[in-house]
């Protein structure tokens, strides 16, 4: 992902159960939390990967949509 373009890729995550943790990791040498949400059965977050923002880590029973596709982890 070339993060110097004028589009940044954006991920769609729609919770299917109370409680679903999205936690924004950072970029650089140290990898660290800078960023966490809590949501709710049928919330959904749009994010987006910035300059600061390398990874996302989602805990719960989620639906998350890119440009890549559609993955779904609701058989925890």
């Amino acid at each position: 992902m070339n993060v110097t373009s004028n589009t940044k890729d954006y991920i769609v995550i729609k919770a299917l159960e109370d409680g679903v943790q999205v936690i924004g990791l950072t970029r650089g040498t140290d990898t660290r939390f800078h960023h966490a949400e809590k949501l709710d059965k049928g919330e959904i977050m749009v994010a987006q990967f910035t300059e600061h923002t390398s990874a996302v880590k989602i805990r719960g029973k989620a639906v998350i949509q890119s440009s890549h596709g559609e993955i779904r982890n609701d058989e925890l």
